[in-house]
């Protein structure tokens, strides 16, 4: 899961400054966990503890009210009682990683992804934002090549993953749907070599920075395996001790380890 945070932090100085190289310093003084981050670990939290991704999502997410959050997600963060608001934004696929983690099954993955997403994000494109990252941080730590991870998701989402980086690039703009984010973040994962690659790659389609490679670099970690050290020291040394704490007690129960299908 510190991968999802890893892009999160590396892609946040060019959230609204986009860049279309894959050549940046990785961390640089302005780079900080945003809202994609906190509410990565609010996810992993309601599942160490068994809470409602709702109730989790409000007291973690209030903890940091300065964390870039969308302006209608901000309205149902702070409302005590705001149910959900059709959206089909990104926010649903930046914060669900844990779920391919944690949950043991396809079926319970799909699941767990859906109820993440439908508490604010309940569009179907919300939804199945959600379910395809989800799934495809499920699949990639259990092991399975990168073409079936390609053909799974296509399958199961209509999804096009066929198109490449140097196609879209060029075109590419800020976008903050499910279906303009996660096709591409997909993508750069797929055409990546290493995690760096991938966390490179997504930063380099000049969109909506963190989320993309927050999305991009949480399958890469499941696939790839452990993070490199140094990236992962320089992550961790930028969140806060609660933060950290949450980190800590998801991977000590879930572990980044990849499986190995059989």
């Amino acid at each position: 899961m510190l991968g999802a945070i890893v892009g999160d932090i590396i892609g946040s100085p060019y959230e609204y400054r986009p860049i279309k190289t894959t050549e940046f310093p990785l961390f640089q003084e302005d780079s900080i966990f945003t809202d994609d981050s906190v509410m990565t670990l609010a996810t992993a939290l309601a599942i160490l503890e068994g809470q409602d991704y709702a109730q989790t999502y409000r007291a973690l997410g209030r903890r940091y009210p300065n964390a870039d959050y969308g302006s209608h997600f901000r309205r149902w963060l702070f409302s005590e009682d705001a149910g959900p608001y059709n959206s089909w934004a990104n926010g649903s696929a930046m914060r669900v990683s844990p779920v391919g983690w944690a949950f043991e099954t396809e079926q319970a993955v799909l699941e767990q992804a859906r109820l993440t997403a439908e508490v604010s994000h309940n569009h179907p494109e919300g939804i199945k934002g959600a379910q395809a990252v989800a799934l495809a941080v499920y699949l990639a730590r259990k092991g399975a090549p990168k073409e079936v991870i390609r053909e799974r998701i296509t399958a199961a989402f209509g999804y096009d993953l066929s198109r490449s980086l140097a196609d879209i690039r060029p075109g590419y703009s800020y976008d903050i749907s499910c279906q303009g984010t996660v096709p591409p973040a997909l993508i750069a994962f797929l055409e990546a070599e290493s995690f760096e690659q991938a966390v490179r790659n997504a930063v380099s389609l000049g969109g909506d920075a963190d989320t993309l490679a927050c999305i991009s670099s949480a399958v890469a970690e499941a696939y790839f395996g452990p993070l490199p050290p140094d990236i992962a020291a320089e992550a961790r040394r930028r969140l806060t001790p609660d933060l950290l704490q949450t980190l800590d007690a998801f991977e000590a129960r879930y572990g980044p380890h990849r499986q190995e299908s059989g």
